[in-house]
This record gives C-alpha cells, structure tokens and sequence, in this order.
C-alpha cells in the first residue's frame, strides 16, 4: 500500500478547511470575522496602506466585502480601502490568524515557509544545500 492510499502521507493543507469553518461559526454567531496576514508572502495583494509591520488584518465579514471566495488555495474579494473599492488576493499560506473582531476568539496557525524563486545561477554545485532563514522580513 503507497503512502497515499493508507492516508499517511501526501494529504493537503487543512488550513483552508479551518478558515472556512471558523469564518461560518463567527458569522453564525453574529461575530466579525477577522483574517491576520503576512503581508510580505509572495501574491499577496492588498493595498500597501493596509499593512503595518509586514502584517495586515483583514475585515471578511460578508457585509463588509463583495465576492468572498475561500478557496482550498487563495482566498479573494473586494474590499473599500479609503472609499476605494480594490480587489484583494491572499494565498493561504499567508494567513496567521483568523479570529473574531469583538472576542479575539478562533484560530491562530503555524507560519509556514513562504515558496521562494529559485536562486540565479551561480556556476556553484548544488551539493551544499541553501541555509533556511525566517519567512518573515521587516517592510518599510
């Protein structure tokens, strides 16, 4: 039996799954659900204004943003940022958090490692692998 078959290995994220079902409980209980992103994580798109210390909180309440798609990979609406209405695209991967507004009650998640480009090639050999640093970097 392979891996995938027995249900051991290889199984998807469940980090999509989570923020679907804790965005229904908040909702459901008349809350403000909030997202925290990594602002920094490559393909996030939300205005640069938005972001302070490299994070965003993100408003998803369904009176408050147009088209919500939670998605198993990118989560996507419009939201009014200044009286501007903009279109807003996080991967899931950048999300930290999400919680209601008004208890700070939900769900916190592990940081995961932001998928880098591959390195320009530099005539070196591959044998010496690439140190790993932090996924998070200071944005000013």
């Amino acid at each position: 039996m392979t891996e995938k078959e027995s249900g051991v290995a290889g199984m998807t994220s469940n980090r999509p799954y989570l923020v679907r079902a804790i965005h229904e409980w908040i909702s459901d209980n008349g809350l403000t659900p909030y997202l925290l992103v990594d602002a920094a994580w490559p393909g996030v798109s939300v205005p640069p204004q938005a972001a302070k210390d490299g994070r965003v909180v993100l408003n998803i309440a369904l009176r408050a943003v147009a088209g919500l798609e939670l998605g198993k990979e990118w989560i996507y609406f419009s939201a009014r940022f200044g009286g501007v209405s903009q279109r807003v695209e996080v991967p899931l991967g950048a999300v930290l958090a999400i919680y209601a507004q008004e208890n700070g009650q939900g769900m916190m998640f592990p940081a995961e490692d932001a998928p880098q480009a591959p390195p320009p090639g530099n005539g070196s050999s591959d044998a010496e692998a690439p140190k790993k640093g932090g996924h998070l970097r200071v944005v000013k």
